[in-house]
């Protein structure tokens, strides 16, 4: 593996990214609408906020943030690299030559083809120096983004906000070791080092004191991402991510567009469950048999 077939690859995915920007400037747009969100400031990432502003842009402008978002691949000054910018946003084409359906299948084909060679690289740390002496402050997983669209006229397209949960199990010995790890280290602004150690060495306690058959698994909330509804029937639905602008081409005049509106955290059901963790800081609990 060189930087020259990275580079190639990644240069070759540009080039077509380039194109679908410049052909989306000689279709006929019927619709527009671009939904900006708050970019996340370095140091900024844990906060799982309780409110999200959308600004709405629709027609020229939301047209020309469209086209930078599909080329948005780069960190930019005080930006986070851990929580990427989502650019949620409906374009409306009509495409009866099927000129920018052609153009969006061969770029999710070059994104495909980047990640590939990406990934082939086993090891992390020799994988992250490649890619970002061959192409620096590259954002990896901004480029393997799909661009979705929808070309079979569905009866209504909307946004809505998806809050999951990333789950991982672990064995007794595998939580142990993670929490040996953390107990290395620290954060001086909020806790010094012996009251930190303290509370690990609790957690730690708490996880030795379960049998060994014990399952445990760490369910972490993640901040919430925009996603897009495509419906063609109440039976015939289906739902993808709203990170890029989605394309409908070749729509119906009775179809029906949604906004992307504003998130505001909702209040906890009292009905819902309360998990009961083992180690509330790294959301770690010990799951039923």
């Amino acid at each position: 593996m060189d930087k020259f077939k990275l580079s190639a690859a990644f240069n070759y995915l540009n080039e077509c990214l380039t194109l679908l920007c410049e052909e989306m400037d000689s279709v006929e747009i019927l619709s527009c609408k671009y939904f900006e969100l708050p970019t996340t400031e370095k140091g900024m990432e844990e906060e799982l906020s309780e409110r999200i502003d959308v600004s709405t842009y629709v027609g020229e402008q939301a047209l020309t943030k469209c086209s930078s978002a599909f080329r948005d691949l780069f960190l930019k000054e005080n930006q986070s690299g851990k929580v990427i910018k989502r650019h949620p946003g409906l374009i409306c084409i009509n495409d009866p030559e099927k000129i920018i359906e052609n153009r969006l299948r061969q770029i999710n084909q070059a994104k495909l083809d980047f990640k590939k060679i990406v990934l082939s690289i086993n090891n992390n740390d020799a994988r992250f120096e490649l890619v970002h002496s061959a192409i620096p402050g590259l954002i990896t997983l901004a480029a393997y983004r799909q661009i979705h669209f929808e070309s079979d006229e569905p009866k209504s397209v909307r946004f809505t906000w998806m809050q999951k949960h990333a789950t991982k199990t672990l064995t007794k010995e595998q939580a142990l070791a993670l929490l040996e790890r953390s107990s290395n280290y620290s954060n001086p602004r909020m806790i010094d080092q012996a009251s930190w150690q303290k509370l690990v060495e609790s957690e730690k306690a708490r996880v030795v004191s379960l049998k060994s058959t014990d399952k445990l698994r760490i369910r972490r909330p993640t901040r919430v991402t925009p996603e897009v509804n495509v419906r063609f029937t109440n039976t015939h639905r289906y739902h993808v991510s709203g990170a890029l602008p989605f394309f409908v081409l070749n729509p119906s005049e009775e179809i029906k567009l949604g906004d992307l509106n504003d998130f505001v955290a909702s209040k906890p059901n009292p009905r819902k469950k309360e998990y009961d963790f083992l180690v509330d800081r790294i959301y770690l609990e010990k799951t039923a048999d």
